[in-house]
């Protein structure tokens, strides 16, 4: 059965409230299973829910159904063999999940990026940005009924698909970034001339229908507007980072609080001033306000691409090949005995670079939030502990407190809203 009725005994759920009062044993509850195969769960989320007819009193969320190991993975790959792990836990905008990777690994190496490389990445977290919020707020209107906007959302997507592409050379999981750089440099008229193109003319396109479409209608509204509502010192309180504490609120951006990339002052060393953005916030904290903050961050992020596509700084992409701490280029690895040499002394399991022993946190605002690495080094060529801090995992411990005398229904508007990724999750 998909669900029971309980009568006269306490549910196992009973056993650990959450923060519900104890029910009396008399309450007659539904426990019903929402997802794991939920359509509108997405991933693999279990939610158990407690139900007074169809108001929910208590939820628990079960996660580990993947089994993934990232975590673990760290301790036999070493820093740039780990990209290929990093892609695949916010697999909605890999490459942000590369920069907050390498921007911890940079820090234990002690390694200062090139301009073209610090542009580069700074554009790169914010096409990410893009491409994640287009997805989200396409998802949650999907999970309501309004498919249309899924595809003002989902398709044009694909360009970033593109850019990625054109630059890495595969499509999903580029695996592009690399201690000190990114794997291959590339041709700026190109590139340019794609990123421009889907700034100027397809994304606006997109969030003009989706806005035309979700902003007045009654029917979105109505299932939005203050439902899943948190406070700013609730946000603060359970560590939630991200569009979820702006739309309460609480004004936090890693990219202010704590600059990194093109968002600090000097950052070509030449006393190049910070792009210039505003962090959208809002105060009510519920699903509405959610979707308003991504979709103005989608504008925001358009306006710090557009300051640096046009002047993209010449010069190498990687950080100076003679500190040992990158490959040679093939134009070296194949047309000298010295260039030769040292890709084999990298790529050799028992050589390569070392990092100093230590330890460090690195972290970057991706479009969920707040994304950092902690990383202890022995001094080895792979890392002795990693540890991620997932913004996913943070916001789902507060579903329960957010859905707790919603109707059943509103549990779909609210996890939506969330943006969980699964693989964030299990670990």
């Amino acid at each position: 059965m998909a669900y029971s009725i309980e009568k006269g005994v306490e549910s196992l759920l009973m056993e650990t409230p959450l923060s519900t009062p104890k029910l009396s044993p008399d309450e007659n509850l539904w426990t019903l299973n929402f997802g794991p195969q939920h359509p509108a769960t997405h991933t693999t989320i279990r939610l158990i829910l407690e139900l007074d007819g169809e108001r929910v009193v208590r939820c628990v969320p079960v996660i580990g159904y993947l089994h993934s190991g990232f975590e673990k993975n760290a301790e036999v790959l070493n820093y740039n063999q780990y990209v290929t792990i990093v892609d695949r836990m916010d697999y909605l905008s890999p490459i942000a999940n590369e920069l907050a990777w390498f921007r911890a690994a940079e820090k234990l190496f002690d390694l200062q990026l090139t301009p073209r490389c610090t542009v580069l990445r700074t554009i790169l977290g914010e096409l990410g940005r893009i491409q994640n919020h287009l997805l989200c707020v396409g998802a949650a209107a999907l999970d309501l009924g309004a498919f249309t906007a899924f595809l003002f959302g989902f398709n044009e997507r694909e360009a970033i698909y593109d850019i990625i592409e054109y630059l890495s050379g595969s499509r999903f999981h580029p695996s592009y970034l690399r201690v000190g750089g990114v794997m291959k440099d590339f041709d700026e008229a190109t590139f340019r001339k794609m990123v421009k193109k889907f700034i100027d003319e397809t994304l606006m396109k997109a969030v003009d229908d989706m806005e035309i479409l979700l902003n007045r209608n009654r029917i979105f509204l109505d299932r939005t507007q203050s439902v899943g509502a948190i406070t700013a010192e609730e946000a603060a309180n359970w560590s939630i980072s991200g569009p979820l504490a702006r739309a309460a609120g609480l004004l936090r951006d890693v990219r202010k609080d704590d600059p990194y990339l093109c968002f600090a002052d000097n950052w070509d060393g030449k006393g190049a001033k910070a792009v210039q953005f505003k962090v959208p916030v809002m105060k009510s904290g519920d699903c509405l306000a959610r979707y308003f903050v991504r979709l103005e961050e989608i504008k925001q992020s358009r306006a710090i691409i557009k300051q640096l596509i046009d002047d993209i700084p010449g010069g190498p992409v990687n950080v100076s090949v003679e500190g040992k701490d990158i490959l040679p280029p093939k134009d070296q690895t194949y047309g000298s005995i010295e260039g030769l040499i040292h890709h084999f002394e990298m790529v050799m399991t028992n050589r390569g670079f070392e990092a100093a022993k230590g330890e460090v946190y690195g972290c970057t605002e991706t479009a969920n939030g707040e994304l950092g690495y902690y990383l202890v080094s022995d001094g080895g060529p792979v890392p002795w502990r990693a540890r991620t801090r997932p913004p996913s995992f943070i916001h789902l411990s507060i579903l329960p407190k957010m859905i707790e005398g919603h109707m059943m229904s509103d549990v779909v508007a609210v996890l939506g809203s969330l943006n969980i990724i699964a693989a964030e999750l299990d670990r």
